[in-house]
């Protein structure tokens, strides 16, 4: 698999807060929920088992991209297998306590980088899906789709006995927030494909290297346009797909608040920056704002 060069290489995290929690929420009451869209990023499901890409305890890795999934079976084999053990994880995670106050705020809208749905779950409203959803998968050529659960079934079905083989156990793999299980024995592993037309199957989810639907970017840029206030959640803001929509709400004069504990792409761009931890600066904004 290719190595993702880091964006955050040669950033650090700041000393201190640029504010107190409590300043900057009593900032965002007075904007309003109904004028204020958070940005979600990986930092808001560690607190539910899924761990983040970056955070200061994140594994080094080197995730699949797109152009090496379509190189041949062999990469698709690996990424199924990886994908198949590390499902689990995915399943039983639950929504945390953020999660459930960033429902309760009812803020005007909510663009997430995650895929894992959790936000969904916990009854978050006007959700956008930046980079897609783990639970399904869809069909490269006909364009079906079907649920990322009918393919753990299948994958289970045609490779009786893998983990005995492997001599895995994969409660003790370490698994990235899309679920991709760090899994290096994968010969052999045999994949499903399309069972309407033959077709590959991939997540329906933005791989590395893979570029965002523009009306799906269009879609979140119109919410941050129409903000008083963008709040970045638990993101490095490490990629161009998540910092774009802070540089948007910078540009047009609306107050950008950054919470999350390590260095970030857009620390310049903030107007008031939080170190707290994603769940507990969401549950502090909640009950100030009587939402719980």
């Amino acid at each position: 698999m290719a190595v993702i060069r880091d964006p955050l290489r040669g950033r650090e995290r700041p000393a201190a807060p640029s504010h107190t929690d409590a300043e900057v929420i009593e900032r965002l009451l007075a904007v309003g929920a109904e004028r204020t869209v958070a940005l979600a990023g990986a930092g808001m499901s560690t607190a539910s088992g899924i761990p983040d890409y970056r955070g200061p305890d994140a594994a080094p890795r080197s995730p699949m991209t797109y152009q090496a999934f379509l190189a041949g079976p062999l990469q698709r084999s690996r990424y199924w297998a990886r994908s198949w053990v590390g499902w689990d994880r995915i399943v039983w995670a639950e929504p945390n306590a953020g999660h459930r106050s960033l429902a309760a705020l009812g803020l005007a809208g909510t663009i997430t980088q995650n895929v894992d749905g959790l936000d969904r779950l916990a009854g978050v409203q006007n959700v956008v899906e930046l980079h897609g959803r783990l639970d399904r998968i869809v069909c490269l050529s006909c364009d079906r789709t079907n649920s990322r659960q009918w393919m753990q079934d299948e994958l289970t079905r045609l490779n009786p006995g893998f983990l005995d083989r492997i001599d895995v156990d994969p409660r003790e793999i370490e698994v990235a927030p899309d679920g991709d299980a760090e899994l290096e024995q994968t010969r052999g592993f045999r994949v499903r494909d399309c069972p309407v037309c033959g077709g590959l199957l991939k997540p329906d989810l933005v791989f590395f290297g893979e570029t965002v639907d523009r009306g799906v970017v269009d879609t979140a840029l119109g919410m941050v346009e129409q903000a008083d206030a963008l709040v970045v959640l638990g993101s490095s803001l490490a990629v161009m797909s998540g910092l774009r929509f802070v540089r948007a709400a910078a540009k047009r004069g609306a107050l950008v608040v950054i919470d999350t504990d390590g260095p970030t792409r857009g620390d310049e761009l903030a107007d008031m920056r939080s170190l707290s931890r994603t769940a507990d600066f969401l549950s502090a904004w909640a009950s100030a704002a009587g939402r719980v």
